[in-house]
């Protein structure tokens, strides 16, 4: 697919509540992408737990392409009944994307209307409403094409302020136009919009937040790869494979460990070139190779970028501005969409060293990490073990 469906979400919790009532989940598989927004009834533990049963179930079973009436059959018989209300539901917004077609559906119940832009200007698309299992669905469908942005909320989003900076809350209107603003502040980056969104709607609940708000966007950009090589191959045969692979890859190209760029070195011809100005007290300088976009040491480093990611909660703007392998890396991953590890097993006996911090003792370890993180983040991750 030579598009991304770039993916970010953010939520508020109710003052006085440990846990958010909405409940947000992302699946991507080979053939689609799926993203869902709950809102359990009322707030807390009990909103938390209708909430995530609902995303769970849609996005599990949506993603396999079971039918919606199926789905929504599931969902209404497996909700618990709410005491309090006698009522056993969680309202949904779910949009499902075909990766090939780019065609979607959204099915909406009793959410607010979905944001639609094109461009970065509001562009509602029609609906139909349908009848499954007794309850009412507004579906949406069409095609996706390049820069178009939707975005999933909860109504705690256009309630802001309801009540306090606003008698009647901002409202959906005033929502969509904000968005509309993020998007050209932003540019082509999902995370960008809905924290710039999301900012205003905590400014309007001010100190109080009256209702959880979750605010989940799709985006549709051009697609970013980046293929990761580290650790030389356990059968030396591979070297050569490999190395050519990662040089003709059709993006950016990063190799991480001095063993792995001798590697690609030996089949270039050609020597690590080493940048000392680049190395610091707790990070190994880069180097440079010809068809190479970064070479760096191997599991030091990549540890340190690891830190960096999740200390700047993923944000690029917040990295270290600094010309040293780990802060290099980190950007060149959050910059990315796909990437692809190639990571080889041979054994290296230094980082087998019990003196070693436990975290960079195994490479698998640091690999799993690495996977746990950018899935957490909605990037595609494929990790090929040689």
């Amino acid at each position: 697919m030579p598009f991304f469906l770039d993916i970010h979400s953010k939520q508020l919790t109710k003052t006085g509540e440990e846990l958010c009532g909405d409940g947000v989940r992302v699946r991507r598989t080979n053939e689609r992408t799926v993203l869902v927004l709950s809102d359990g009834l009322g707030s807390g533990v009990k909103a938390n737990i209708l909430s995530t049963m609902t995303a769970e179930i849609l996005v599990t079973m949506l993603s396999e392409n079971i039918s919606l009436e199926d789905v929504l059959d599931t969902v209404i018989s497996t909700l618990p009944v709410c005491q309090e209300r006698l009522l056993a539901y969680a309202t949904f917004s779910v949009i499902v994307v075909d990766n090939s077609t780019l065609n979607y559906m959204i099915a909406n119940f009793d959410n607010p209307a979905p944001i639609h832009l094109k461009q970065g200007r509001l562009n509602q698309p029609g609906y139909r409403r349908q009848e499954i299992s007794g309850k009412t669905i507004e579906v949406y469908e069409g095609k996706l094409v390049l820069g178009d942005f939707i975005a999933l909320l909860s109504d705690g989003v256009p309630h802001a302020g309801l009540g306090a900076s606003m008698d009647f809350g901002w409202g959906w209107d005033n929502v969509a136009k904000s968005t509309e603003k993020q998007a050209m502040l932003a540019g082509p980056v999902a995370r960008g919009i809905v924290e710039g969104l999301m900012h205003e709607v905590a400014n309007h609940y001010r100190a109080n937040v009256g209702d959880d708000a979750s605010f989940a966007g799709m985006l549709v950009r051009h697609k970013s790869a980046m293929i990761l090589f580290t650790g030389p191959p356990l059968n030396e045969d591979d070297d050569a494979k490999i190395a050519e692979r990662v040089l003709n890859f059709d993006g950016k190209k990063v190799v991480c460990g001095g063993t792995t760029g001798n590697i690609v070195g030996r089949y270039l011809g050609q020597l690590a070139e080493v940048d000392i100005e680049s190395m610091t007290p707790d990070i190994p300088p880069i180097a440079t190779l010809p068809g190479i976009d970064l070479v760096t040491e191997g599991i030091l480093t990549m540890n340190k970028a690891l830190e960096m990611i999740e200390q700047c909660n993923a944000v690029i703007s917040r990295l270290p501005n600094e010309h040293n392998g780990a802060a290099m890396l980190a950007r060149a991953i959050l910059e990315t969409d796909h990437i692809h590890m190639i990571v080889g097993q041979q054994i290296n006996e230094y980082y087998q060293n019990p003196l070693l911090p436990r975290e960079v003792s195994l490479r698998k370890g640091l690999i799993d990490r690495y996977v746990e993180l950018l899935e957490r983040l909605h990037k595609r991750v494929q990790v090929e073990y040689c």
